[in-house]
């Protein structure tokens, strides 16, 4: 399984850097094109941008705190993923996502000074990202997932031993 997800975060990190590349050498010379739309209803669009800082452009001008920063977070994600590979896969799977992501943007501040940044939806206003946000994004919605089902389990569980010791102390 580790195998597997060491595969994965390879592949992840060069489908974004891949990603990274066309945008820097074919998007940026014209900034934005379209990219989907149904009729004349936009819905994503392509701009190039630079994010010189964080989660929609917080800690601009903190490039070598970020890298120290997704460093740590990275090697964190890495261990985790090393300790419960055998434990759970649903976790470890996670970890792997967060680390092809935190990677992905981490050579480009490194490359950089900046990350680039490319899908830019249309349908409401939100932040320019890129493909390595795609996974660290999946990665944290997986994890609010697989919290929220440990804390029901938590609580059938509280449950069930509350329904147990109540039949014991009526006997």
């Amino acid at each position: 399984m580790i195998i597997l997800l060491i595969a994965a975060i390879i592949v992840f990190i060069g489908a974004d850097q891949l990603v990274k590349h066309w945008a820097v050498e074919s998007l940026k010379p014209v900034g934005n094109m379209d990219f989907l739309r149904i009729g004349d209803f936009e819905i994503l669009d392509l701009t190039y941008l630079e994010n010189r800082g964080a989660i929609f452009g917080s800690m601009a001008g903190q490039r070598w705190f970020l890298i120290g920063l997704t460093s740590i977070l990275i090697l964190v994600a890495a261990v985790v993923m090393f300790r419960t590979v055998k434990k759970s896969k649903f976790i470890s799977t996670i970890c792997a996502l967060f680390v092809a992501g935190g990677i992905g943007n981490l050579i480009d501040r490194i490359r950089y000074g900046f990350v680039v940044d490319m899908f830019d939806i249309q349908l409401f206003k939100f932040a320019v990202f890129n493909v390595a946000d795609i996974f660290i994004t999946v990665a944290e919605g997986m994890m609010v997932v697989y919290l929220l089902l440990e804390i029901k389990k938590d609580m059938a569980n509280k449950k069930a031993e509350k329904s147990a010791a109540e039949a014991v102390e009526n006997e």
